[in-house]
């Protein structure tokens, strides 16, 4: 044995050596000793109160906080997304708070915005309101004009007395009596005038018609310009109607339906003076309206620009300090109650770090109690690490997503950083595609450290963390594109048509026969 333990250690090929600690922590430097950890990265905790449910625990009210928090910050990205607002794409720089200064200011610009929005949704309904009253306006107002000029001729007709007035209060229409009997305070026939959805207009039609037994005219026409849902935001295309009825009755229930299909009814007067004037007054409403929609928009938008500026680093700093608390609630008190207890495993290697980590956490937390760190004997297996960098870890992961290595049992991973490019590069053999993927790669990797700072989108946050997988894979494509005399797909004889070529003066006869 003495031999192999001569040997030189593999580093890669192999899982490091564990070992199980405890450590016992004053309750006043538990948050930074976990949080110093945790940037370290090489000690895994062990729950100690796998029994108590998540309401159970030590620190549950720290973790409401944070979850709070983070329902704040994805509503502030919905409303950025919402908007449109493009957001800088390096934070703006800005001293560090602590997590009750940002839960405050997190607070303060949500009640912001929900006020915001409230009174954006109030000022958009009443736009909306008034613009269908203008198309009611518009559009009713003509039904009605050309109401009175169709029964322009039946007035002259029934002057001369053309037809019998027994037959003409037999036969004659509902609305020519209305517009004609429409100057008369006696008048018996009336209107409603409104708006509704254009796919409901059909439907809204046969149940008048019925409820009315026949008992109406109906007429509409088409709004001209789609108004914007307040709830919704999407746009959508009304018609304006029109009902002449007579009686009380028919008017109550011609009211209940509009009410029922979620149409809006607006008063028309019938005096085109007066239509013109209402007209003017909702026009100037509607431009002083658009006036306040744009100025609170601009508000807006600059509220989330400041917001949306340092959304990334406050996500962050949420998610670090969630982590601190969902680490602290597996650790346990002592019986003194005045100290934390956690077991872990760590890398041998890396116990003389986290003493220096913990050393740290001390003197920054002004604690008088240093932490305790010592080693323990256990029966437990214990867990797989791989160390790993940046050219290593795709791999790894990549690896690690079939499945992980027993404690101390080779590492696939070291092998498939030559067999996975390969591998990809034979079936994909053109060194014209090669080539295109090289740069690619090579734009990641010397762009490494300006775009290992910045929020990336999906597709390139894991083009760039397999930015060295996509440069063995081009290399390893251009040597098999070269092999194969692919360039784009396309033949590309650069040693020659092919090395099997019978160079026998048989086969040279053959060909010129043919």
């Amino acid at each position: 044995m003495g031999v192999f333990d001569r040997l030189p250690p593999m580093d890669h090929l192999r899982s490091e050596k564990m070992c199980f600690v405890q450590l016992i922590i004053p309750a006043e430097s538990a948050r930074l000793a976990v949080t110093y950890l945790g940037e370290l990265g090489l000690l895994q905790f062990k729950d100690l109160n796998e029994d108590k449910s998540p309401f159970q625990r030590i620190f549950v009210n720290q973790v409401k906080r944070c979850s709070e928090m983070s329902r704040k910050l994805r509503f502030f990205n919905d409303q950025i997304n919402k908007a449109g607002v493009k957001s800088s794409v390096r934070p703006a720089m800005q001293p560090d708070i602590d997590l009750e200064e940002l839960e405050a200011k997190l607070r303060e610009h949500e009640n912001d915005l929900l006020e915001m929005n409230t009174n954006s949704e109030k000022l958009l309904q009443t736009y909306n309101e008034l613009l269908e009253f203008k198309m009611v306006l518009s559009k009713a107002g003509g039904i009605l004009a050309s109401s009175h000029n169709h029964a322009a001729p039946a007035e002259r007709e029934l002057d001369e007395h053309i037809y019998d007035k027994e037959m003409d209060d037999g036969n004659a229409y509902l609305l020519e009596q209305g517009v004609h009997l429409g100057a008369s305070e006696n008048s018996g026939v009336k209107f409603v005038s409104g708006i509704i959805l254009k796919s409901k207009a059909m439907a809204f039609e046969r149940m008048l018609f019925r409820a009315t037994r026949g008992n109406m005219f109906f007429n509409q026409a088409p709004a001209g310009e789609p108004v914007t849902d307040p709830i919704s935001g999407e746009e959508v295309e009304k018609t304006v109607f029109v009902v002449f009825f007579s009686g009380d009755q028919a008017k109550a229930k011609i009211l209940k339906i509009c009410g029922s299909f979620g149409a809006s009814c607006y008063p028309v007067p019938e005096e085109m003076v007066k239509q013109r004037q209402i007209f003017r007054e909702v026009s100037g409403r509607l431009a002083d309206l658009e006036a306040t929609l744009d100025a609170g928009i601009q508000h807006r938008n600059k509220a989330l620009e400041s917001v949306g500026s340092q959304l990334w680093r406050w996500t962050i700093m949420v998610k670090k300090e969630k982590a601190v608390y969902d680490t602290l609630n597996m650790l346990n008190f002592d019986v003194t109650k005045k100290c934390l207890v956690g077991e872990g495993w760590c890398p041998i290697f890396a116990k003389s770090q986290i003493k220096d980590v913990l050393q740290r956490a001390t003197l920054h937390s002004n604690s008088q109690v240093g932490i305790i760190f010592h080693e323990m004997d256990t029966i437990d297996s214990p867990p797989t690490y791989f160390q790993t960098d940046k050219f290593t870890n795709a791999f790894q992961e990549i690896v690690d997503a079939y499945g992980i290595a027993r404690y101390e049992e080779a590492n696939p991973a070291v092998y498939s950083v030559i067999t996975f490019p390969f591998l990809f590069a034979v079936m994909f053999g053109d060194w014209g595609h090669g080539i295109c993927l090289l740069l690619g790669a090579c734009v990641l990797i010397l762009r490494e450290k300006k775009l290992s700072s910045q929020k990336l989108g999906s597709f390139m946050e894991m083009a760039f963390g397999g930015r060295y997988v996509i440069l063995l894979m081009a290399l390893f494509s251009i040597y098999c594109g070269l092999i194969y005399n692919e360039f784009f797909s396309v033949p590309f004889h650069i040693f020659g048509k092919s090395a099997y070529e019978c160079r026998e003066k048989t086969c040279s006869l053959l060909s010129d026969e043919r």
